[in-house]
């Protein structure tokens, strides 16, 4: 997969590897199996995980890219556990928007379990703002995505849409499991060596039962859940709800 430059359609940012596999890669897949660019940028590396190495989560982050069909697979250098809303952070984010310019970016919900998750939030929105000053100078043309696009983590909130991944949810499963240092793997000799919340054998089915569940909601078998700040402009609500689910129609 090459660094080069490419634009994207999309672009998901979170705080850790395995963030976005658990939260909205059926989105990516099936947006890249419709001939979008997608792409995924962590904001640390990982090093802080209980479980496996820096280099072993690289390994994995890289495994789950190919399965997802990125085109852009990177992690940045902020400190992990300690990702903050700082001057340097910002330009951080703002060059690599500015490198791929997305049309728009996935984001994590700001009100969640871990704290990293909830700085990365508000960083990647702020920055996604900033990142269309000219005047903010990282040797690049000033860029903003059209929208930042919430993805659902622990924390539930009103969706503004939801997006039917069943076509794709076996892949999702396959991008998830490539972290095998991370989630319950029957075949590994160390399963009850450094327990976390998520290397319980019953935290994969939670993940499948969320999406069940927002499946249920629009009348399918998976769905994720997503959120937008702002209200959602709809020109033609007939072409635009023509051949959508009639799930919620009494």
């Amino acid at each position: 997969m090459s660094e080069d430059f490419v634009q994207l359609d999309a672009l998901a940012m979170s705080a850790h590897p395995d963030d976005v596999e658990l939260s909205c890669s059926g989105t990516l897949i099936k947006l890249t199996e419709r001939g979008y660019k997608t792409g995924v940028i962590t904001l640390t590396q990982g090093e802080m995980g209980t479980r496996g190495s820096v280099e072993i989560r690289r390994e994995e982050f890289a495994k789950a890219a190919r399965t997802m069909g990125l085109a852009v697979q990177k992690a940045l250098d902020i400190p992990d556990s300690f990702v903050r809303v700082t001057q340097e952070n910002l330009l951080k984010v703002i060059s690599e928007l500015r490198t791929y310019r997305p049309k728009v970016v996935f984001a994590p919900y700001w009100d969640v379990r871990h704290p990293d998750h909830g700085h990365s939030s508000h960083l990647i929105r702020e920055a996604s703002f900033l990142s269309g000053l000219k005047k903010i100078d990282t040797g690049q043309p000033p860029f903003r995505p059209t929208k930042v696009i919430y993805f659902s983590e622990s924390y539930e909130f009103k969706p503004s849409f939801i997006v039917d991944v069943s076509s794709v949810f076996e892949r999702k499963l396959e991008a998830i499991r490539a972290y095998k240092s991370q989630f319950f793997d029957p075949e590994a000799v160390n399963n009850h060596q450094d327990p976390t919340y998520i290397s319980k054998p019953e935290f994969l089915s939670t993940i499948i039962t969320r999406c069940q569940y927002w499946g249920q909601k629009i009348g399918v078998r998976y769905g994720e859940c997503f959120l937008v700040r702002e209200f959602i402009e709809i020109q033609d609500p007939v072409q635009h709800f023509c051949g959508h689910s009639a799930a919620g129609l009494i």
